[in-house]
């Protein structure tokens, strides 16, 4: 692989935030990727570089200088090549000299020249650097916002409807449940990721209606993101008007588990309550998947250590949480060593940028959640799952 230029801009990401856009020319051929930001981020993510304004005019001059000088002009054998130059060129443990959100612009767009060049798929080259069989992921589509992304009106931040099959097919049961849901829920407004953001004044009303949408369309069942770290002060845990200790909590988890058809936990203790999270997925992790995100932050270092103390038994997969797709794929390769599963994901701030979805199908994830379907940025990594699926088709 040989890099000619590098040029980044600033775009706004679902949100109206800046996020960046980069543009990697090759001899004939040119690769674009841009980045996702989120706003519910764990303390041990890699730093996303922003200016004093929320900017990333730094991050911008960062892939035109100081990357750019780095990478032109030089073959590289791999993407994988190229992401340990920009590990090295940065230096820090987390990526703050030149900021995650720089390197992994320039990462995503590496892996997408390297498939240009190879003549294959972008999934396809994902699945060749993995050595992962690319499979459908099941749809995590969130239909109901809570938390961070919707001023707290529901406790946890992300119902989730999950969605069992090929996306061709899968994709249209959400969109029908979607909209019977909305039809439901009456004049809400919507969240940061797509999904309607009711308010409800008892724990299980959103279950109650998910458990009702689910009898409604066979193949579906509920997942839930807790983001238990928003929740948690003073060594609680406050959802609605009540306080929970962290052995209260996992009750309340062990009864909606009980109750309702439920898929997946994800966070639901605060990001370094390691032990709490042993216990629960000792405690259902037979019955559930209990997924971890701001515990493992996509750091294979961190997910190391989530398998040999058995905090849980999935992890959430974020590329931008870690810096470089290389580091995301050694994530996904120690989750699935290790029998567990991987869920991919989007960030709250979303961009046009599909990438997610050919990782996901490139690494045979167990699921994808890419937000609701009340914004296009979200939909479209669906859409793209699909397209994959066509293009099997026609070969």
């Amino acid at each position: 692989m040989r890099i000619d230029s590098i040029h980044a801009r600033s775009i706004f990401d679902t949100r109206g935030k800046p996020t960046i856009e980069t543009t990697l020319q090759g001899s004939t051929l040119k690769a674009v990727a841009s980045v996702p930001s989120g706003k519910s981020t764990g303390s041990h993510e890699a730093l996303e570089l922003r200016d004093p304004d929320g900017g990333v005019a730094t991050a911008i001059a960062n892939v035109e200088g100081e990357i750019a000088r780095a990478l032109c002009a030089r073959d590289f054998s791999s993407p994988e090549e190229i992401d340990q130059a920009l590990i090295a060129l940065d230096g820090t443990a987390n990526k703050s000299r030149l900021g995650a959100n720089a390197i992994l612009s320039v990462s995503i767009a590496a892996m997408r020249l390297a498939g240009l060049e190879a003549g294959v798929p972008l999934w396809s080259a994902i699945s060749a650097r993995a050595g992962t069989t690319p499979a459908a992921p099941r749809l995590y589509v969130n239909v109901m916002n809570g938390g961070v992304h919707a001023d707290f009106r529901l406790p946890f931040q992300e119902y989730i409807l999950v969605v069992e099959g090929l996306t061709s097919a899968a994709l249209p049961i959400a969109h029908a449940a979607f909209d019977k849901l909305g039809e439901r829920l009456g004049d809400v407004p919507m969240g940061d990721e797509g999904g309607y953001a009711p308010t409800f004044s008892a724990l299980d009303e959103p279950f109650e209606m998910l458990d009702a949408l689910v009898a409604e369309f066979p193949g579906t069942s509920i997942a839930i993101d807790a983001a238990a770290s928003e929740l948690y002060r003073d060594g609680r845990y406050h959802l609605l008007d009540k306080s929970f200790a962290p052995d209260e909590l996992a009750q309340v988890y062990r009864d909606i588990v009980t109750r309702f058809p439920m898929h997946s936990i994800e966070d639901p203790f605060a990001e370094d309550a390691a032990s709490d999270f042993t216990a629960l997925t000792a405690s259902i992790g037979q019955q559930v998947i209990i997924v971890g995100d701001d515990l493992t932050v996509t750091n294979p270092a961190r997910i190391e250590t989530a398998i040999e103390k058995k905090e849980i038994n999935a992890v959430l997969i974020k590329p931008n949480q870690i810096g470089t797709v290389s580091e995301a794929l050694r994530a996904v390769q120690m989750t699935h060593a290790a029998g567990w599963a991987t869920v991919c994901s989007h960030r709250s701030g979303e961009t046009h940028d599909t990438f997610i979805a050919d990782f996901a199908y490139g690494v045979g994830a167990h699921g994808i959640k890419a937000g609701g379907l009340g914004q296009r940025e979200r939909l479209e990594k669906f859409e793209r799952l699909v397209a994959i699926e066509n293009e099997l088709l026609r070969k």
